[in-house]
């Protein structure tokens, strides 16, 4: 066996030496523990802002959570109605109406306005959402920008408020746990979570000397000074990967924290293999630029990462096999924290070859989206166009 062989049987087994080791324990993380507990004399005022576009069927849902927050300070909530064509404000309203008021929460609905240029529809309805709430609720202290699918436990608000009050943090924000209740789910959703982890390591996240900066956009409290201090969220109205571009420039501020949902559930499912596709196809290659050298970079990375240490395991060179075995014991061993978080049996690990390979042909989709001018599909919207010729 020639060395060349070895060191190429090797590359697998030493990235994900790196992995383990030295890229931020992305694997050990945990849903948030209960610890925080609010202080009678920190309930700051909470303006949390709702964009909600064809949400019908889970939007009444997701504002009865809000309205019905133990939260012993006082909450607004603002829906903006982002063009919807199937009654979603109306859900919104009735369902508000059946929360028994305890006179400190409180709806607000208005309608967005036509997209703006240079603004994806999502960052439009936002900002105008925090427009009004500083016109409604002008002594918030902090935004809560939330889902229309994002539903929230009736302890969530007091304890990402805790969390954030006693750290001192500029933002707090959580990855909602995610439905996995299809087959489809059950193979693709824990790997999905797996992978933003470790492009995102929330340790990282978490360090303020750490220059990575990132969020989860379904639940994100920012303090409503250090959005003021970026310029508001027209500081990313381009942005298609919205919630970590706000990460990044509300760290520039100040320490953010970054963790799993143990409270906060999303009642969007992606029942389908279709449907998970069209999630990673939207964004994926908007995370790398739109570059093509990034692209095949990512795929031959995923390629010495993922697919190699199968193909090395059954290698008919019994010199090599022992590399993929390591490799892909590794990869699996890896895996088994955010499988044991999404109540998956352990027998999924191994197959995280072939789940990332469907991640590897679904970014390869997307920039191949891009290049039709179908890019960032979302609630009809092709975004990534709309933004690149608002621009031009």
């Amino acid at each position: 066996m020639s060395e060349f062989l070895i060191a190429l049987a090797g590359i697998p087994a030493g990235i994900w030496l790196y992995l383990l080791l030295f890229r931020g324990t992305f694997w050990r993380e945990r849903p948030e523990a209960a610890e925080f507990v609010q202080g009678e004399n920190s309930c700051p005022d909470i303006a949390a802002v709702v964009p909600a576009r064809n949400e019908a069927g889970v939007v009444g849902q997701v504002i009865n959570g809000l309205l019905a927050q133990d939260y012993p300070g006082r909450l607004t909530v603002v829906l903006v109605d982002d063009n919807s064509e199937d009654g979603t404000a109306q859900e919104a309203v009735d369902a508000a109406r059946l929360v028994t008021a305890n006179g400190r929460h409180r709806l607000r609905v208005i309608q967005g306005k036509k997209l703006a240029a240079g603004w994806t529809g999502k960052l439009w309805a936002v900002n105008q959402g925090v427009a009004e709430a500083q016109r409604v609720a002008p002594s918030a202290a902090y935004y809560l920008l939330t889902d229309a699918d994002i539903l929230h436990a009736p302890d969530s608000l007091s304890r990402l408020v805790a969390r954030a009050e006693q750290g001192k943090f500029n933002m707090v924000s959580l990855m909602a746990k995610l439905r996995t209740d299809t087959f489809a789910e059950k193979a693709l959703i824990p790997a999905y979570i797996f992978f933003f982890q470790k492009l995102y390591p929330f340790a990282w996240v978490r360090d303020p000397k750490h220059k990575l900066g990132a969020a989860a956009g379904g639940c994100m409290l920012v303090r409503a000074s250090a959005l003021k201090k970026i310029g508001g969220i027209a500081a990313i109205r381009g942005a298609l990967i919205d919630d970590c571009a706000l990460g990044r420039a509300i760290k520039a501020t100040g320490p953010i924290w970054l963790g799993l949902a143990g409270n906060v559930t999303s009642l969007r499912g992606y029942p389908h293999w279709g449907d998970v596709w069209n999630l990673i196809t939207r964004s994926a290659f908007t995370q790398l630029d739109h570059s093509t050298l990034l692209l095949i970079g990512s795929v031959l990375g995923m390629a010495a990462t993922y697919f190699m240490p199968p193909i090395l395991t059954v290698s008919p060179d019994p010199g090599i096999r022992p590399f993929g075995m390591l490799a892909w014991a590794a990869m699996a061993g890896a895996y088994l924290p955010t499988l044991a978080n999404y109540r998956r049996s352990p027998l999924w690990a191994p197959f995280l070859p072939l789940v990332a390979l469907f991640y590897t042909l679904a970014t390869v989709a997307s920039a191949i989206r891009y290049w039709t001018g179908k890019g960032g599909q979302w609630k009809g919207r092709a975004q990534a166009e709309h933004v690149r010729r608002s621009a031009a």
